[in-house]
């Protein structure tokens, strides 16, 4: 039997067009041959649909959509897809997270989500209920009926030893078993986190190992919202041979034969990229599907002359083309001549437009007019503030005027501890990096100048030798240079070691005795933990962030404003 994977990229909510896609994706299988088409989870809604599961509008047009797809698809062609299904009666949630086989002008439900996730960014069982059976479906395939397997995404995370946890429940893979399945198919939806492209053939693998048969993993790809799905969907035989790897991040179709004689031994395994360059790849597809899918095809950003604006100027070139990228600088009495020059040749080098906005002016128009509620000039942090709204309020008067996505250049050590300026630098309708420490941002930065960097910027039809970010920018101490001779170091650690204590707070919830135990100054950890807190009102009006790591703030960050702990 010849199966085609069809690794997708919907619109969510967009349940007319993704089905469209999904039928030019089948005719190029059945052109290829395949005899069965598999789609990931929600195929037809895009994940996470979130609330627009509850519209009954677009819960009959889904099953329009799939009466559409059986009366459309090629002659002797099979679809198995994820979709939703609706339980009759009063009771809530009142869905299942299924998956239904297309098949002979007809449709109908074949497997329905045991395990659903509702931690991090996860929310299923808001709209879903849980099944309690495990799903096989025979079909007769060249002269054979094949034992198929059916798991749809978390159903395959239930190996604690190599997750670290596992939802409670039943055991999806353990009560297949029993029925002695020719093939596991596990139809996902499962964003990027950075080491998770490993851990999906780990899983696979193990679950090969325990059913006897090899794995077939179909996953979304591309960007909704906060999250960017990447693909790299695979086949895994018993021992963990990999034997059909599909690409990262971009949209794929490639076809896999199943065999009752395969021998899959030996067979090595596809390389996964290096973990810069697919946080590379995963980075500009979320910035090009978030504008894309949100109407835009121009972004503005300000350029600074340091190291994450730059980065950003980078991602958003790649994602959109640098002729739809337009820079702004804003320098201010306290802005240096090498900062000034470091962001027009950056912007050079990229093929970027600039428009360069003095603020100084701005400043003393401010100071003149506050002067009376004030008994004198803005001065401290309020000075310092009041420069970055002004250039916020600049950002987004341009954009606004020129139809722009404005890009938010914070990183998340920034938004950590409340290092930045609400209605300033925090303005913006994408905080791209908003997920990266700084020091990831260095290191990022870095590779990306790197020879070993050039064959990921040419595939991005960014230019393949020199340097992008430049050793000027990435050598610069950081600065926000609100103030004369300001270096982020007067106001915040080292960010080598500021970091690691950020990320034991968020991303590992330790508490404070711990992460002394664990070598980390007192007054220092308490000083973070309390900045840590004190910045939850600011990050509540944030911009969405593109999520690369196992705990981002946004929808899977849920900690009260108003707290004692």
């Amino acid at each position: 039997m010849r199966l085609a994977l069809a690794q997708c990229n919907p619109l969510v909510g967009d349940l007319r067009g993704n089905a469209e896609r999904l039928l030019e994706a089948c005719g190029r299988a059945a052109d290829a041959g395949a005899e069965l088409v598999l789609a990931p989870e929600l195929a037809l809604w895009g994940y996470p649909a979130r609330d627009l599961l509850l519209r009954p509008d677009l819960r009959r047009l889904q099953d329009q959509q799939l009466d559409r797809l059986a009366a459309q698809l090629p002659a002797g062609l099979a679809l198995l897809l994820g979709v939703s299904e609706p339980v009759p009666g009063p009771q809530h949630p009142d869905l299942f997270n299924a998956a239904a086989l297309v098949e002979g002008s007809q449709w109908r439900i074949v497997a329905r989500k045991r395990l659903l996730p509702s931690y991090d960014v996860f929310d299923e069982r808001r709209y879903f209920r849980p099944a309690a059976e495990p799903c096989l479906l025979e079909l007769e395939r060249g002269g054979r009926r094949w034992r198929l397997g059916l798991s749809l995404c978390e159903d395959l995370w239930v190996d604690e030893d190599l997750h670290g946890h596992r939802l409670s429940g039943g055991d999806p893979i353990g009560d297949l078993i029993p029925l002695a399945p020719d093939l596991l198919l596990n139809l996902s939806a499962s964003p990027f986190a950075q080491g998770k492209a490993q851990l999906r053939r780990d899983l696979a693998a193990a679950a090969a190992n325990r059913l006897g048969c090899a794995v077939v993993y179909v996953n979304q790809v591309g960007g909704n919202d906060e999250l960017v799905f990447d693909g790299g969907s695979f086949v895994s035989a018993p021992g963990g041979a990999v034997l059909l790897q599909l690409p990262w991040a971009e949209e794929a179709l490639a076809c896999w034969d199943l065999t009752a004689t395969a021998d899959p031994t030996g067979i090595p395994a596809a390389p996964i990229p290096g973990n810069e360059a697919l946080l590379l790849r995963v980075l500009v597809l979320g910035i090009a599907d978030y504008a894309r899918k949100c109407g835009f095809r121009r972004a503005l950003l300000g350029l600074s002359g340091g190291i994450d604006s730059a980065l950003v100027a980078v991602l958003a070139a790649a994602a959109l083309g640098p002729e739809n990228v337009q820079g702004l600088l804003m320098p201010s009495p306290w802005s240096s001549a090498g900062s000034i020059d470091d962001a027009l040749a950056l912007a050079g080098r990229l093929g970027l437009a600039t428009h360069t906005l003095p603020i100084a002016p701005l400043m003393a128009g401010f100071d003149t007019a506050l002067a009376p509620a004030l008994d004198g000039a803005p001065a401290g942090l309020t000075a310092e503030n009041l420069q970055s709204r002004i250039r916020g309020t600049l950002l987004m008067a341009v954009a606004n005027q020129q139809g722009q996505l404005l890009l938010s250049t914070g990183n998340k050590s920034e938004l950590a501890v409340g290092y930045c300026t609400l209605y300033g630098d925090m303005n913006g309708g994408l905080a791209v990096i908003g997920d990266l420490y700084k020091t990831t941002v260095f290191r990022l930065c870095a590779w990306i100048d790197s020879p070993e960097a050039g064959p990921s910027r040419a595939a991005l039809g960014l230019p393949a030798e020199g340097e992008l970010i430049g050793r000027a920018i990435r050598e610069k101490p950081p600065s926000a240079e609100l103030r004369p001779d300001q270096r982020d170091s007067d106001s915040l650690p080292d960010y080598a070691v500021l970091d690691p204590l950020l990320k034991g707070l968020i991303e590992e919830l330790r508490s404070l005795e711990e992460l002394v135990a664990g070598g980390a100054d007192p007054a220092l950890a308490a000083r973070v933990q309390g900045l840590l807190r004190r910045a939850e009102f600011k990050r509540r009006q944030a911009a969405p962030l593109l999520k690369v790591s196992g705990r981002a703030f946004g929808s899977g960050w849920r900690m009260p404003i108003a707290a004692g702990a």
